[in-house]
């Protein structure tokens, strides 16, 4: 029995290791894999491993620590999944790398992304000039989204002779139900105005809101409620 409660105790050390340390690499390090996939590519391979070269791990002693594994990625899915407040933590959030056309360095930093990563990650979303970009969002899996100057957008307003117009990124408002008050504040609107905006799509409580967002100019709140195959029905 005692042997059973150091595999355990090995196992729990194992997983709060690994993810500090990919924690600590950064985004850039795991390319387009999850932190928790990355973690799990390793543990997966290390326990096969095991199995196939180690002569004191059994079948028994291996099957005891993948349960144990996949508990432990269960769990963590439930809390990401119920307690939003943890997605954070547990899954990352996206960065604003470059905004308005300009160089956010702190961002940079913070995600341990140097300018050549930068300008190698532009280039898989074939941009090849810093100048052409005004917003790129450094993702939670290690890619970037990019948001082109309206002279670079395709086609071209440059090509067609007309005069450039200012580009504006959609801002979410609610996710999962709940106000994200961050991009409320930045957009200077208030919570009554958004109160007001989904009464007038007769939705009346926020609780009923799956996400919302809005960007500069738009007319409407674009507004998407919970939706399950009960209610098509």
């Amino acid at each position: 029995m005692g042997e059973y409660f150091f595999m355990f105790i090995d196992t729990i050390f194992g997983f709060v290791a690994l993810f500090l340390l990919v924690k600590f690499l950064g985004k850039s390090q795991l390319n387009t894999l999850t932190p928790f996939d990355f973690i799990s590519a390793i543990i997966l391979g290390e326990l096969v491993g095991n199995a196939l070269f180690e002569k004191k791990a059994g079948i028994t002693e291996m099957a005891f620590v993948i349960v144990i594994w996949g508990a432990l990625l269960y769990i963590t899915e439930l809390i990401s999944q119920k307690y939003k407040g943890s997605r954070a933590a547990l899954e990352g959030q996206p960065s604003i790398v470059i905004h308005k056309g300009y160089l956010m360095y702190d961002a940079l930093k913070e995600n341990r992304l140097d300018l050549n990563q930068l300008q190698h990650l532009l280039r898989t979303k074939d941009v090849f000039s810093l100048e052409e970009v005004e917003y790129a969002v450094f993702e939670t899996d290690g890619t970037i989204s990019v948001l082109k100057k309206s002279d670079y957008q395709t086609p071209t307003k440059g090509d067609m002779n007309v005069p450039p117009t200012p580009v504006k990124m959609a801002r979410t408002l609610i996710s999962d139900g709940e106000i994200v008050y961050d991009n409320l504040q930045e957009a200077k609107l208030t919570e009554q105005w958004l109160i007001n905006e989904l009464k007038q799509q007769n939705i009346e409580s926020v609780d009923e809101v799956f996400y919302a967002e809005w960007q500069e100019d738009q007319q409407n709140l674009f507004v998407m409620p919970y939706y399950t195959k009960d209610k098509e029905k």
